[in-house]
């Protein structure tokens, strides 16, 4: 049973007030573990790409960029003050790792896991009480919840999804066949003709593309990927759009959000066609479609070709 702590409540309540969902922090997750990556300059996609050291600094970053999102103020002794509250952040890669230092003990801990590989999040408010910590200390006397302390958590967020890292849901013979695709833009066609149906995040279109432009990658024309994938009957939608996110929605498709994108096969609509399609801002339709009965499509279904699409 959860002891009784009206502080612990009242900060777990405020962060669901700002985040009533949990997609905020979930994509505050998701782009943290991509900014250690660099994956535009390093091409690294995956946690055991990284130096000892950079692992040791991803709690840090979890720290700050969870502040600069949801402006949580400075504690005076721990990290933020939550309505009025100390409270100290602390990260780990496994389930109930936290070391927690001998100033948090008595008080209240954000205690924080994710998983890049699996695709799953936690994060939550303990008190770190001192019969609800191992008596084990390392060199710096910190120490880890027990058993009953990891009971006593009260979750904002319990094991949920954390936006995925396609690359890492690829097998290893796709990703290298994307990554040995050729230039910048090649490596994105290829990507997308690899993933159709799923998720794609943007990190990861920067990673194949090395260039934090992805928009220049994706978007239309010829020096893009849109068009020449119109000719292979592979249409790309992005969440930056309301109609993009409705077209993915018509097809059946996972709907992207606003920093990811979705590609699926699709062939033109006949007047036969009973099923469910899709309208870009031209008026044209589209039917999700098979790898092998999937058709050409003209790009202007995407609309105006000088003002081109994300």
């Amino acid at each position: 049973m959860i002891p009784e702590d009206d502080p612990r409540d009242s900060v777990v309540q405020e962060m669901r007030r700002l985040d009533p969902t949990g997609m905020v922090t979930g994509q505050v997750l998701r782009d943290t573990f991509d900014q250690l990556y660099d994956g535009v300059r390093t091409t690294r996609y995956r946690w055991d790409q990284l130096f000892k050291t950079e692992k040791t600094h991803f709690g840090t970053l979890i720290e700050i960029n969870l502040q600069r999102a949801f402006k949580y103020n400075d504690g005076k002794v721990l990290d933020y003050s939550i309505c009025g509250h100390e409270v100290d952040a602390k990260y780990s890669q496994s389930f109930g790792g936290w070391m927690l230092p001998p100033e948090a003990v008595g008080k209240l801990c954000m205690v924080v896991t994710a998983s890049d590989q699996d695709s799953r999040f936690s994060i939550g408010v303990v008190r770190a009480a001192d019969e609800l910590l191992n008596p084990g200390r390392n060199r710096d006397a910190k120490r880890t919840l027990s058993a009953m302390g990891r009971a006593a958590v009260r979750w904002f967020c319990r094991d949920v999804e954390l936006p995925p890292n396609i690359l890492l849901h690829m097998s290893s013979e796709d990703v290298t066949e994307v990554f040995n695709a050729g230039a910048g833009t090649a490596r994105v066609k290829e990507l997308f003709r690899r993933t159709a149906g799923n998720v794609v995040g943007r990190a990861a279109v920067a990673t194949v593309a090395a260039q934090l432009d992805v928009t220049r990658r994706v978007r239309g024309g010829q020096s893009g990927a849109r068009d020449p994938l119109a000719d292979e009957g592979v249409v790309v939608l992005g969440g930056a759009y309301e109609w993009q996110r409705e077209a993915a929605r018509q097809l059946g498709l996972p709907v992207p959000r606003r920093t990811e994108y979705v590609a699926a096969h699709v062939a033109p609509v006949s007047d036969a066609w009973e099923g469910p399609t899709a309208s870009g801002p031209s008026g044209r339709k589209l039917r999700l479609a098979s790898f092998k009965s999937r058709e050409p499509f003209d790009p202007h279904w995407y609309g105006d070709r000088s003002k081109p699409s994300r």
